[in-house]
């Protein structure tokens, strides 16, 4: 599901500067999108850049809209943030921990990332249910109270248009979570559904939220959290949610879950309240804060899809590996966009599938092509990093059918040369989501 970078100079650039050494390993760390300025940026960083992810590409004009800032952008500055467009966003990369060591700390300890740009959205109404299952392939209706789950809005051909979390409260709302990149495309989707549904005399409405959200991940993020809830930790396990007080600020959304592969929660808070719990939160020296280029490095470990990159309106659900998004109630009533060209290709088999690669020497990249050992072309990587935690470079991509069994040997070529890699299974760094276990 979803990540954050520069300076602002006048009334509109955002101009990144990668010039220390730590800096320079974030150039070879990093995804092609996360250096990318507005404007301009030094073309030594650019070739630099080993890692490649899809960013919507915008050109300057004196009509376009500037970009957005989250209530936490003065704090970020302030803490010596790096700040990058991202989505329409302007968000931190890296604080003054380099990138690896924010990855690290991560891992070992908790961080926390800004994760407001992202959209947030009630559904209300008796209908709520199957409104959102006209969308969705997730079996909402089976869901208990507060609990949640990773689901897809797909189209009629099958396609992915994009990934969210919806949780089924216990409020009479179901709470939804989808990416900043496509706020505009799922509003508008969900919205014309909406009018569809009018149209037919159900009762649903919409809420789209102004709330802050931002994510507390790591091994220590119970240790950190519990003495500012009254609501016992270890009873909230993976993908569920509470409506609760956190640390005497009352009305946050605290939900089990994450993008990083490690136990943690994200909280949705008021806005007007969001720097002062970043900072309580900050007093424990568990606690740093963290930008999108760990994030993005901690999700790849994690075999998690960065929308844009590994999944989008051409990749079905059996293609992208995540046919157990699908409830198996729906996969009967295939009343989902696209249904019976998903069910079907589950029974079939799709032409390609999503795979994870291992490969040692210089690090792999979007784009790299896949090759089999006789140097035919089967496939291409969608996103790749050198991996900190395990020292060697990581990567996934789409491979013909044939060759996506784990242990399969195949070649990437890069700078024009083939490497020898393997193919993974995922996560390749073991998650270590909290289960009540």
């Amino acid at each position: 599901m979803v990540l954050h970078r520069g300076h602002k100079v006048g009334h509109h650039h955002t101009v990144v500067v990668l010039c220390c050494k730590e800096d320079k390993m974030l150039s070879r760390m990093l995804p092609r999108y996360l250096l990318e300025s507005r404007f301009r940026i030094q073309r030594k960083v650019l070739e630099s850049i080993t890692s490649g992810t899809v960013i919507h590409k915008r050109h300057a004009s004196a009509s376009e809209n500037p970009l957005k800032k989250t209530e936490l952008f003065e704090f970020h500055r302030q803490q010596g943030a790096k700040m990058v467009e991202f989505a329409g966003w302007i968000m931190p990369v890296q604080y003054k921990d380099s990138h690896i060591i924010s990855h690290m700390h991560t891992r070992q300890h908790c961080s926390i990332f800004d994760v407001s740009h992202m959209l947030q959205t009630k559904v209300h109404g008796k209908d709520r249910v199957k409104f959102m299952e006209s969308l969705i392939v997730a079996d909402v209706a089976e869901l208990k109270d507060n609990q949640g789950t990773l689901s897809l809005f797909t189209n009629e051909n099958g396609g992915i248009k994009d990934d969210l979390i919806v949780t089924k409260t216990d409020q009479g709302y179901l709470y939804v979570v989808s990416n900043a990149g496509c706020a505009d495309k799922d509003s508008a989707h969900m919205k014309a559904k909406l009018n569809e549904f009018k149209a037919a005399g159900h009762d649903v409405d919409l809420e789209f939220l102004n709330e802050s959200l931002i994510a507390l991940q790591g091994p220590s993020t119970a240790q950190v959290l519990q003495p500012g809830m009254t609501d016992d930790l270890s009873k909230l396990t993976f993908m569920t949610s509470v409506l609760t007080e956190v640390f005497g600020i009352p009305g946050c959304r605290v939900t089990r879950c994450g993008y990083t592969g490690e136990d943690g929660v994200e909280i949705s808070a008021p806005r007007s309240h969001v720097v002062a719990l970043t900072e309580r939160l900050l007093l424990d020296s568990e606690v740093h804060l963290a930008g999108l280029g760990a994030r993005d490095s901690l999700r790849l470990e994690a075999g998690l899809c960065l929308y844009g990159n590994d999944i989008d309106e051409n990749t079905t659900p059996v293609e992208g590996s995540l046919v157990w998004t699908i409830g198996k109630r729906r996969r009967q009533t295939r009343d989902f966009p696209g249904a019976d060209i998903i069910v079907s290709q589950i029974k079939t088999k799709p032409k390609r599938k999503r795979v994870g690669l291992l490969s040692m020497g210089p690090p792999v990249r979007q784009h790299t092509p896949i090759l089999s050992p006789d140097g035919r072309v089967i496939g291409e990587v969608t996103s790749g990093c050198p991996s900190p935690c395990l020292k060697q470079n990581i990567a996934m991509g789409y491979v013909e059918n044939e060759f996506s069994k784990v242990g399969t040997d195949v070649l990437v070529e890069v700078r024009k040369k083939a490497v020898k890699a393997v193919i993974s299974k995922m996560p390749f760094v073991a998650t270590r989501y909290y289960t009540g276990h």
